[in-house]
């Protein structure tokens, strides 16, 4: 192997091209140091610009203290990052790049336009004005023996020897666009703290019916209300060949997930009209129904169909069905058993990865001094509703401004 050519001892490497690694390299370029950008793939942000494909959802409108919360146990960790770089200074950071934002009624933020894409042209454009190189198809292997970074580049494998690196690799999802997890192990090889990877906001398997499968496969369930664990949230959900997913899964998917692994399977309960109390739905699934079939009364009555009704009918029992006080219940509360989390390549985001017990508070790992992790393979998580992004950024900008400390305070050699 050679060392690369395109590289001096005094760079420092940016290995990722995602916003966390994006983010830590502007913070670095600012402080004056020689920034290179290295990516597996053809080019950089692959994943940030299919999560835009339906409308960039870049942050959340909410509060900050509502905001901090949605990160779990990680709340307190990240609290200081997020006060830094949080949702409001995200906004004003895609200002400063001609891209506007605005709230949307779920309180998530969009550009304007709600495209990614222009938001990453401008991006890039800055950093490459800052001086910032990109290496693409370079995909990091782990280290050598003697500590130097192995790339394999179209031009053949090759050795660097950066004077700081961050390391912003992503998770374990959506391989195709590079987050693989295959650091994990070469991390571990060389003592750093790390947390299992896990799906995360991902789908749940609960093993339907093929009648009910072939019927309601794909459909919305828009307007529910979904319990478990004691934590209640409404939302939307959407019915799959094999379970449930959709926001409102992802955003309780931590909880089933950790419920699966404790006991092997997950019980939530599904309120199909939330907006209606249960004396409400008694006196309505009571009513006398005449000639009509129960499908039409209750279609009639509490405008339930579609895969609401299918749910009914997949659930509850022959006799509780036509017991009116039964039926009632089940729709204020369907128990449904999900017994598995979809594969973690068909997650949005894994939780695991990098302990934070294994880094300082500038995001360097305690056993490789002058290395730097931020973004996704950081062991937190978060709901998707903007939550995602703006941790990666703030953790992004940590770390690169927690290598320029590092590099300043460095003696010199």
């Amino acid at each position: 192997m050679q060392t690369d050519i395109n590289a001096s001892p005094g760079i420092v490497a940016v290995i990722g091209g995602g916003p966390a690694g994006l983010m830590a390299a502007e913070t670095l370029a600012a402080a004056g140091r020689a920034v290179h950008v290295f990516d597996g793939m053809p080019s950089v942000g692959r994943k940030f610009l299919l999560a835009g494909k339906g409308g960039l959802n870049l942050t959340h409108g909410e509060p900050q203290a509502a905001f901090g919360e949605r990160y779990f146990e990680r709340s307190t960790l990240l609290a200081p990052w997020l006060s830094e770089f949080g949702a409001e200074q995200l906004r004003a950071w895609a200002a400063g790049l001609g891209v506007e934002t605005f709230v949307g009624s779920s309180g998530r933020v969009f550009p304007q336009d709600l495209k990614a894409a222009p938001l990453l042209r401008a991006w890039l454009h800055r950093l490459r004005t800052q001086g910032v190189q990109f290496h693409m198809r370079h995909r990091w292997l782990g280290w050598a023996d003697d500590g130097a970074l192995r790339l394999a580049t179209p031009q053949g494998d090759r050795l660097l020897r950066p004077a700081a690196t961050v390391l912003a690799l992503g998770g374990a999802s959506w391989q195709r666009l590079g987050s693989d997890g295959a650091w994990w192990p070469w991390l571990h090889a060389r003592g750093v703290d790390l947390a299992p990877l896990r799906p995360s906001n991902c789908g749940f398997d609960v093993g339907w019916s093929e009648h009910f499968s072939s019927r309601h496969a794909g459909q919305p369930l828009k307007g529910v209300a979904m319990t478990v664990g004691g934590v209640r949230q409404a939302g939307e959900a959407v019915v799959t060949a094999t379970g449930l997913e959709g926001s409102l899964v992802y955003a309780l998917s931590s909880l089933l997930r950790e419920a699966i692994a404790r006991d092997g399977s997950a019980r939530l309960t599904l309120d199909l009209l939330p907006a209606r109390d249960l004396a409400w739905v008694q006196r309505e699934v009571a009513h006398p129904r005449g000639p009509r079939t129960l499908s039409t009364h209750l279609k009639t009555r509490l405008k339930l169909d579609g895969a609401k009704a299918g749910l009914l009918w997949e659930i509850v029992p022959k006799q509780a069905q036509a017991d009116p006080a039964q039926l009632a219940a089940a729709i204020k509360a369907l128990p449904i058993t999900v017994t598995a989390p979809r594969p973690i390549d068909e997650a949005i985001s894994t939780a695991g990865g990098v302990r934070f017990e294994g880094l300082d508070d500038r995001l360097m790992l305690r056993p490789l001094p002058g290395v730097f992790c931020a973004g996704e393979m950081l062991d937190w998580e978060a709901p998707t509703g903007g939550y995602l992004l703006t941790a990666c950024f703030a953790t992004g900008r940590r770390a690169g401004a927690g290598a320029a400390a590092w590099l300043a305070a460095a003696p010199a050699t």
